[in-house]
């Protein structure tokens, strides 16, 4: 509560309201939104305070990664992160024109976790995160190559590595005093919202309330019924949430999406109107 000068008290709005809280969301890839669904997760959040042994592979996970920190903060190890890595070795045959690996000229923020059998290094700047996997044998101002683990059907796979090489080199590129974010796609916006919707209907906000939120309060009052395209719209955005909570961030974290979350559904708060 806010005491104001006249003596009146009125309510704080609730975190979900802000939504310049969410804009990072505007930035992440697949596997960084998936972790931000999956860490919503009430029976996630319960495993993790319980900690047992052999929790984390029924979520997609190698090992598991603490909820309260978001993407931004948090590196969760997905079980098929190895497969879709950039693996960074030392060159055993170098020209001239080979490069040094040099660490602390890689662009953006980076976050660097040991998984249990190696170093996992993350570099993400707006618009762009790239994984890579440091081979033991490397060490700083050693010459080096990339690699990738072989498949049935290497195509796609080929060309994810190239188009994270291609963006890893560009950001190198960069002036690290100045920086230009892309617009945000129309996927970008739906996540935002969706994830600022699904942290009100959490926390027992009613579909009006939510609106109210996300559009405004004038936007509500002058298009809110009951066959509202506004109200439509923020039932799907909720409806969207659960189910990516449910289950639907593995195909965002690139998992097998068929294979449900352990200890039962979501069980979220119930619409209300």
């Amino acid at each position: 509560m806010v005491n104001l000068k006249d003596g009146q008290q009125v309510a704080r709005p609730p975190p979900w309201h802000a939504s310049a809280a969410y804009l990072y969301v505007l930035h992440l890839d697949g596997p960084a939104l998936a972790w931000e669904y999956l860490r919503r997760h009430p029976g996630y959040r319960q495993a993790w305070r319980a900690q047992a042994a052999d929790a984390a592979q029924p979520w997609g996970l190698r090992t598991l990664e603490n909820p309260a920190l978001d993407a931004r903060e948090a590196l969760p190890d997905w079980l098929n992160a190895r497969a879709c890595t950039i693996c960074v070795i030392p060159d055993e045959d170098p020209t001239p024109e080979t490069s040094p690996f040099e660490l602390w000229r890689l662009p953006g923020r980076k976050l660097l976790q040991h998984d249990g059998r190696g170093l996992v290094l993350a570099s993400r700047w707006p618009g762009s995160c790239v994984r890579l996997m440091l081979s033991p044998e490397l060490h700083d101002g050693m010459p080096h190559a990339f690699a990738m683990r072989a498949c049935r059907e290497p195509g796609a796979r080929y060309r994810d590595l190239a188009n994270a090489l291609d963006q890893l080199a560009a950001a190198s590129r960069c002036e690290p005093s100045a920086a230009t974010c892309p617009r945000p796609s129309q996927s970008a916006l739906q996540a935002l919202l969706t994830l600022q919707a699904l942290d009100a209907n959490q926390t027992g906000a009613s579909l009006r309330e939510i609106a109210e939120g996300l559009f405004g309060s004038a936007e509500v009052a002058s298009d809110w019924h009951a066959d509202s395209a506004l109200r439509a719209r923020v039932r799907r955005l909720v409806q969207r949430g659960r189910a990516l909570v449910d289950g639907g961030y593995r195909e965002l974290a690139g998992l097998d999406q068929l294979a449900p979350p352990p200890l039962g559904r979501n069980s979220p708060t119930p619409d209300r109107p």
